[in-house]
């Protein structure tokens, strides 16, 4: 909200000047933090430990917030002993080789007459079973390990880590409040990505074919940091403001140690 009411106030500056058609004109932007999103968490559960606070600094891939999981870890390693066991399948292989010299010995001695078909057949069933049994054996130790890797997604998604490189700008739910999940539930955090950062910036439909994708620009942030900056043509959109006569661009701002701050109003000059 806060971005489309700039970016109107905007478009009425461009407007209001008289709709100036010279690319080398300064023109008024808005800096934005490249993305803003809400960590919310996969799996209802009370939350266990935050490792942040609103202002921290964050690498890709750092630990937020840890959640409950105590279960999860007890199940998971149940699974994982499940899937090393050697008992149950060193026995199904036992119960086959006896099977197989029984079965060896009643077809010499059915060839001699000395049983029956019968026992002969008897011992052949019996082999049978136990080579099923043994097949059971290991197809429940190959389950136990699909199901210790499924154990490891669901203990995975009790830690929430950060999406990419930024700052924490809010942290809205404590140790001991419950995580929710869906769209409509209260994030646990609010972040944003500063680096790179994006310029918001409206132009006369005059200018229209002289912006190009990839064209280079010139940012002078306002106070509190006045300070010039090279920027990059990223977006310029296909759709113009009829009301307005105008059409937004947007411009990509490297910011690799942080120092040009985000929510700021500039002056962009294309080169």
């Amino acid at each position: 909200m806060r971005t489309t009411t700039a970016l109107l106030l905007l478009a009425g500056l461009c407007a209001g000047t008289g709709l100036r058609a010279a690319p080398d004109d300064e023109f008024q932007c808005l800096i934005e933090p490249y993305r803003k999103i809400e960590i919310r968490s996969a799996v209802e559960a009370l939350i266990e430990t935050v490792h942040v606070q609103r202002g921290s600094v964050v690498r890709k891939g750092q630990r937020l917030v840890d959640l409950q999981s105590e279960v999860e870890k007890a199940a998971l390693a149940s699974a994982k002993y499940r899937a090393i066991m050697e008992g149950t399948v060193r026995s199904g292989e036992a119960r086959v080789d006896y099977a197989t010299d029984k079965l060896r010995r009643r077809e010499a001695l059915s060839q001699q007459s000395f049983v029956s078909s019968q026992d002969r057949d008897d011992a052949a069933a019996e082999l049978r079973v136990a080579q099923a049994d043994l097949l059971e054996a290991r197809d429940n130790r190959q389950l136990s390990v699909l199901e210790s890797r499924r154990l490891e997604e669901l203990l995975r998604q009790r830690t929430l880590t950060s999406p990419f490189d930024g700052v924490v700008t809010e942290v809205e739910q404590h140790p001991g409040e419950l995580a929710q999940t869906g769209e409509g539930a209260r994030p646990i955090l609010k972040m944003a990505q500063i680096h790179p950062l994006r310029v918001e910036v409206v132009l006369p439909v005059a200018l229209y074919n002289q912006i190009r994708t990839g064209a280079a620009a010139e940012i002078e942030a306002e106070a509190p940091a006045r300070a010039r900056h090279r920027a990059t043509v990223q977006i310029v959109d296909k759709v113009v403001d009829s009301a307005s006569g105008t059409f937004g661009v947007r411009l990509e701002l490297p910011n690799p140690n942080g120092s040009i701050l985000a929510g700021v109003k500039c002056k962009v000059r294309f080169r």
